[in-house]
This record gives C-alpha cells, structure tokens and sequence, in this order.
C-alpha cells in the first residue's frame, strides 16, 4: 500500500485480511471545551465527517454529553469518556450503561490511558481487571458497543517490542472471555502510546504497525484467529491530518482515536486521509 514502508509492511494475506474491516476514527475531545458556547462549532466539525466509507464516534466531556448528544447526524455516534460498572443507584460521579442505552448511545470509551492513572493524582488507577473485565462485560451485557484503549508509557516503549507487548498483553488479558463471547462487532481496540498522547511525538509508522500486528497475533492465539482477523485496532496518539495518510496505509492499523486535532475542522480530513489509504 502506498505510504507504508517496507517494515511497516505485513504479509500479503494479512493485508487482505484488512478487506473486511471497516475503518473508523473516533474523536475525544477530553475535558473540553470550556465554554458551551463552543460547542456547535465542534459539533459541526464532526458532521463534516464522510461517514458512507468509515465509522465515526465523538467523545464529548461528561458534562457535556447530554447537550450535544441529539446534535450528531446519522452515522456519528456519541460515546461516553467513561462509565460506571453496575448501572443506576447510589454511584456518585458516575454516568452507566443502564443511561446510555436509554439515550441511545451504542458506544463507550472505557481504559484511556488518563483513567489508568496519567493524571498523577494520588488517587488509585482504574486496574485492568476493572476496566476489560467488569466495565466492559458491563457495557456488553447491557447492549452497548465497547472502545477498549490500551497502551504503555515511554520506559516500557524504551525496552523495546517484548516490554510493549506485556503490557498489552496484561491490559487485554482480563477481557478475553468477553471478545470470545460478543465478537469483534462489539468491540474496537484502541491502541495509544502513551508517551505519544496529547505529546506532539507519533509513534512511527514502523512502530504502530509492528505492535498493531504483536497485538493481532496475540489475540489470534487468546481469543481465535477469527476474531483477530476482524478485531478493528486503532491507533491514538497525537493522530492529525498530517500522519493519517501514512499511518492508515499501514495494514493492521484499521483507524485512529483522535485527541487535540479532533477539537479542529481537520478531524474531516483525518477520515477521507484514511479512507484513501484504505481503498
């Protein structure tokens, strides 16, 4: 494919492999804006999107959610940043499935990597037990559709493929009996750097397709090589319209998780780059 370069290159089945799976970039827009009044104008930009060729979902704030969530048109879903684990009651703070569903939402973003403990807030990280295993199957049983994100810091990035992978490996693990049940339909990988978050630094083409290729070869073997064949994997570190062509030519990268860039006109851009990159 053009734009990828021969190590980001895997074996030609796997490349056709990547026939059956749909694209999709999902934009988060974290703890912004800071004013309501901004919102129309990011609402809009998200409605831009060509959604005929590429799945499309939006993260707004949580308090922000239920302002815009009726805004998105068809093909553009709303997904909470977060949810709870055990529905509606006494859980302060929180927002649930139970909720989401009611609104008609279908999907959710659970395990970013600023709910794993990069606030540096002294206060507990969620687990991955937590997150793959009790949130998502949460999330699962009540109907709603799963963004499960993972990823390592730069010390683990540093000691090479083998370090990235058991970290990987330990944030998926505890949600395996869950990807065996519902299926790749139900569940999108996104795969973020963390050093490369909200950074400026994008991990090489080279680099995210290897660990997107480790990450499918792992769960060929956990969960099946059905579900590793059609698992969608994005990548999300700072994504833009810049890198999107060359990264999306990379076959095992199946879209991207946008931050910063998704809060601007070019999120549209970012689709039909990819798109292209696909075809």
């Amino acid at each position: 494919q053009p734009g990828c370069t021969s190590s980001c290159r895997a074996t030609e089945s796997r490349e056709n492999a990547t026939m059956g799976r749909r694209p999709i970039v999902g934009g988060n827009w974290k703890c912004n804006p800071a004013e309501t009044a901004k919102l129309p104008e990011l609402v809009k930009n998200m409605n831009a999107c060509n959604t005929d060729g590429c799945d499309v979902y939006v993260c707004p704030s949580p308090l922000h959610v239920g302002i815009v969530y009726k805004d998105f048109k068809e093909g553009v879903h709303c997904a909470p940043q977060n949810c709870n684990f055990k529905g509606t009651g006494a859980y302060t703070g929180e927002m649930c499935a139970d909720q989401m569903v009611d609104m008609g939402m279908k999907w959710c973003l659970i395990g970013h990597s600023e709910r794993r403990g990069e606030f540096g807030l002294p206060t507990p990280a969620e687990s991955s037990e937590l997150i793959a295993k009790t949130k998502m199957g949460y999330l699962l049983e009540k109907g709603m559709n799963v963004i499960l994100a993972i990823g390592e810091p730069l010390s683990i990035r540093e000691k090479g493929i083998k370090a990235v992978m058991e970290v990987c490996k330990e944030n998926l693990a505890p949600g395996i009996a869950h990807m065996k049940e519902y299926g790749a339909e139900r569940i999108v990988i996104a795969y973020e750097p963390v050093w490369s978050i909200g950074t400026g630094v994008t991990a090489s083409p080279a680099q995210a397709q290897e660990t997107h290729e480790e990450i499918r070869k792992y769960l060929a073997e956990a969960v099946s090589k059905e579900f590793a064949d059609a698992v969608r994997i994005q990548y999300g570190g700072s994504a833009n319209a810049k890198n999107a062509a060359e990264l999306g030519a990379c076959p095992d990268v199946d879209g991207f998780l946008v931050g910063g860039a998704s809060l601007k006109p070019e999120i549209k851009d970012i689709v039909d780059l990819l798109v292209a990159a696909k075809a």
